[in-house]
């Protein structure tokens, strides 16, 4: 018995101080380079999934707005306007205003545009043109803040002074002829000057209205302006 207690004394005698003892170490391996470089290309695409996701919230509410009018359209509905494909981007180019100040034609982007082309020595379906144009702007009521009209002048004559009255809201610039033409395409068999066309607000030319506008047709032309205000309404503001 007291053989068996030493025993059990001795093993429980704690080490003396400062005695060496063996430390416990854990050792982490260096990652390999190709695992450096997956997890290098996988932060890369996140990276880049979150702009594309980004850049798609942004452009939702004009894409949706050109789905519905371009696509969803109801059965049997009609466009009195031409629409243009591809649409022609506002040029770059050089235009005058009425008192000989340079200007430049891209500096029309921000609103819808109305436009018409012609002399200024503006005769009968000239000044009915320019009517129609004021009329259809006027009829948009609220809306109409966002549609300026715009009467591109192909020469170098000056209008009517019995015209200035109703242009006192129109945006008129003198533009040379061969820049109109390399934008502005009529329909088989017209001239330029017998069309209104329909310019969005990021400049670019997306529909033409059948030449010599009559009474009737300018009622047809109105509900397309009508649905495209309606259509653009969650991301087209009045003003430039």
């Amino acid at each position: 018995m007291s053989g068996s207690n030493l025993s059990e004394t001795a093993n429980s005698v704690p080490p003396e101080a400062g005695a060496d003892q063996v430390l416990g170490l854990t050792i982490y391996d260096l990652p390999k380079p190709e695992q450096v470089m997956a997890e290098a290309v996988r932060r890369t695409r996140m990276g880049r999934l979150k702009m594309l996701g980004l850049f798609l919230i942004c452009a939702a509410p004009v894409l949706a707005s050109y789905f519905t009018y371009y696509v969803i359209r109801p059965e049997g509905r009609r466009n009195f306007g031409e629409l243009i494909e591809p649409q022609r981007a506002l040029p770059d180019a050089a235009a005058l205003d009425l008192t000989g100040v340079p200007r430049q034609l891209r500096e029309l982007k921000g609103q819808w545009l109305l436009i018409s082309v012609g002399s200024a020595d503006c005769r009968e379906s000239c000044i009915q043109q320019l009517y129609f144009q004021r009329q259809l702007r006027e009829g948009l009521g609220k809306d109409k803040e966002r549609l300026d009209r715009v009467w591109l002048i192909n020469d170098s004559k000056n209008p009517p002074s019995e015209l200035m009255p109703g242009l006192k809201d129109a945006t008129l610039l003198r533009v040379a002829p061969d820049v109109l033409a390399s934008w502005l395409v009529p329909s088989s068999g017209h001239a330029i000057e017998e069309h209104l066309y329909l310019v969005d607000p990021h400049g670019n030319w997306m529909m033409r209205f059948p030449a010599n506008l009559e009474l009737t047709g300018a009622g047809k032309a109105k509900r397309d302006l009508e649905r495209l205000m309606r259509a653009s309404s969650s991301w087209d503001e009045p003003g430039r």
